[in-house]
């Protein structure tokens, strides 16, 4: 399994929330990317962070349509999410706010077959990889690590 993060991994860091499917922008090469990962077969699981959702400024039908703009987004290279696990929580409300594992051990456990060992998470910011590395993944920080998810996926498929 492949965990990735969502703004600024697939799609471009917006200031404030992507609260309309129109604000979403794909990076360049991220549908492709996770079209791969499809292709080698692993599960691609999405792990994100919308405290908008706490703080009232992302509506849950906004949470939806910008998911489907995502989806369709990613379907347009022929790729596909397996599973989303979001965490709508203000920080220090929850077990599943990253930097937190919560997101990431939900999803494993509809997963048993999952080694933590053998999976990876992919994002932008320290705090997206912090809970895979603290569960023993192997973990990619774009722009420290690799420049991209396109070059996240090539390391990870050698």
């Amino acid at each position: 399994m492949v965990f990735l993060d969502r703004d600024g991994t697939l799609n471009e860091r917006v200031e404030g929330y992507v609260d309309r499917p129109d604000d979403l922008r794909m990076l360049p090469g991220a549908a492709a990317a996770v079209r791969r990962l499809n292709d080698s077969g692993a599960r691609v699981v999405l792990v994100t962070n919308q405290r908008g959702l706490a703080t009232g400024r992302l509506t849950p039908e906004a949470w939806l349509a910008v998911s489907a703009r995502l989806e369709e987004e990613l379907a347009r290279e022929g790729a596909v999410l397996d599973h989303v696990e979001m965490c709508p929580h203000a920080d220090g409300q929850c077990d599943c706010r990253k930097p937190l594992d919560g997101l990431f051990r939900r999803a494993l456990a509809l997963a048993p077959w999952a080694e933590p060992s053998r999976c990876a998470g992919v994002g932008d910011m320290p705090s997206d990889v912090t809970p895979a590395d603290g569960l023993g993944m192997r973990t990619l920080l774009l722009g420290t690590d690799v420049d991209d998810l396109a070059s996240a996926v090539d390391l990870l498929l050698r």
